[in-house]
């Protein structure tokens, strides 16, 4: 479970990240935004784990455009950071690439968090062959993950008996972790459809890619659970509750109407009800890139087919059972539902969540279904919306009152059309680093020196990510009205 292991893991990291803490007047010593690029918190060049030519002119580009020296600073720190201290590429001998990336001061790598971690530099891949190389590597790995276990969440660079979590149901030395995540498999098919479509490089959709998508159809149907519970359950011996699923491992009933079960949430937490909507939605999503990928390049069209089929059945569930009546907020799409009248009117602040959709691809902006729901997520209505005199966001159960998540506020500037919104969120990231020029997993709201977890290269490269984005967005003089330093 994350939430304990970052306090063990941390103290284990390599002090060099962190050691250059920020200068307590740290505007006196940083003269223009172009300094970032000599005085930062990342590793000494040495220590660095991979280097790309490519993320590092991007660096050079990105600082050199923002005139703020802080969000200069903040964005070297940041978006290098997954190459920097989490990425271990290794070649077998064949030489084909095998990349494992670490979540961060967790030794372990989560399918979701190592897929969304390296997906900012995927636009750059073209241009520098060894991160292509890298990049590939990722996919592959990700490939052999699910097909050793679809199931999992989370595995191991090597097999380790003495996990700490080996007396959950199911686990192998081989697993870090064995919660069952609809987004899990997703984010694997996001950045091999990505990857592809910016390099155009075929020579990872072999063998191992028709066994993962077949996996991958295989364990969708059966958590549709149309033919009874399926072979998946979870137990953990634990006194946190939302770690181990109810009934026998099995989780809440179920009416089987064409939505697929996800056992726990991307935070890693249970489901209170077992179709998360917006999981749910990504996978639509991904198996229609799946699709697209078998046909144009594998040519196997009747796994294609299969997934444009579940695609469609699942969609078609979606309309029907996702959309709810709130007594405020008119139409929104619920967080989870059970297919027999029950609903969940919450958001989390890990992605896929529902503020996350139109970040991700799976709705439209201008959905006003979506809009509703964007309205009442960053609200007080959401029960895990917090305010405070540090910031405000959506936090979750993992992590528990009175700690929004960075990661929720670069969603609502992802899926922001309003200047002052984006502002006021980038302003609001900068505000909350408690002066380490990174992200954290989360912070409490009125006291951003008290956060968790100092290492998470996730939030830290969706970070650079957006302020990528914004600038590709045209984004920049906005970017350069922030006064704060």
């Amino acid at each position: 479970m994350k939430k304990i292991w970052f306090i063990v893991a941390a103290a284990a990291f390599s002090a060099n990240m962190f050691a250059m803490a920020a200068p307590e007047d740290w505007s006196s010593q940083v003269v223009n935004p172009i300094d970032a690029l000599k005085i930062n918190n990342r590793p000494a060049e040495s220590e660095r784990l991979f280097r790309s030519e490519a993320v590092e002119n991007k660096i050079r580009e990105v600082a050199g455009l923002l005139k703020n020296p802080r969000l200069a600073w903040m964005f070297v720190n940041c978006f290098p950071n997954t190459i920097d201290t989490t990425v271990h590429y290794e070649e077998d001998a064949n030489g084909n690439p095998d990349t494992f990336v670490y979540t961060g001061d967790i030794h372990a790598m989560w399918l979701r968090d190592s897929g969304a971690q390296v997906f900012p530099y995927v636009r750059l891949a073209k241009q520098d062959k060894t991160l292509q190389k890298m990049l590939a590597g990722v996919i592959l790995r990700q490939f052999k993950c699910i097909n050793f276990d679809p199931y999992a969440n989370a595995f191991n660079k090597e097999p380790n008996p003495d996990g700490p979590w080996m007396k959950d149901t199911g686990m192998k030395p081989e697993l870090h972790e064995r919660k069952w995540e609809i987004d899990s498999p997703c984010y694997v098919l996001r950045l091999a459809y990505e990857y592809w479509k910016q390099t155009g490089d075929t020579s990872i959709f072999g063998e191992e890619w028709i066994n993962a998508v077949s996996n991958i159809l295989n364990v969708f149907h059966e958590q549709q659970r149309k033919n009874g519970l399926g072979s998946y359950r979870f137990l953990r011996y634990t006194n946190w509750a939302t770690d181990c699923m109810t009934l026998g491992g099995y989780g809440a009933p179920v009416n089987p109407v064409g939505l697929i079960c996800s056992g726990f949430r991307p935070s890693d937490d249970v489901t209170t009800f077992l179709f998360l909507v917006p999981s749910n939605f990504m996978a639509v999503t991904q198996l229609r890139h799946a699709s697209e990928i078998l046909s144009k390049v594998s040519h196997r069209d009747d796994l294609a087919q299969q997934c444009r089929d579940l695609a469609q059945e699942v969609e078609d569930a979606l309309r029907k059972y996702a959309v709810r009546q709130h007594p405020k907020y008119g139409m929104i799409y619920a967080y989870e539902v059970d297919g027999f009248g029950n609903q969940l009117f919450m958001d989390d602040a890990n992605v896929p969540s529902l503020l996350a959709m139109g970040y991700l691809g799976d709705v439209d902006l201008d959905d006003p279904i979506y809009q509703n729901t964007r309205q009442f997520v960053w609200s007080e209505d959401n029960p895990f919306f917090f305010r405070g005199k540090a910031g405000e966001g959506i936090g979750g159960p993992h992590i528990g009152y009175d700690m929004p998540w960075p990661m929720s506020i670069m969603m609502k500037a992802f899926t922001s059309r309003d200047d002052n919104e984006i502002k006021h969120c980038v302003e609001m990231l900068m505000r909350t680093d408690a002066g380490t020029g990174f992200m954290h997993e989360s912070f409490h709201k009125d006291d951003a020196t008290n956060f968790t977890r100092k290492w998470f290269a996730w939030q830290n490269t969706l970070f650079g990510e957006l302020i990528i984005k914004l600038i590709d967005d045209g984004k920049l003089p906005l970017l350069n009205s922030i006064t704060i330093q």
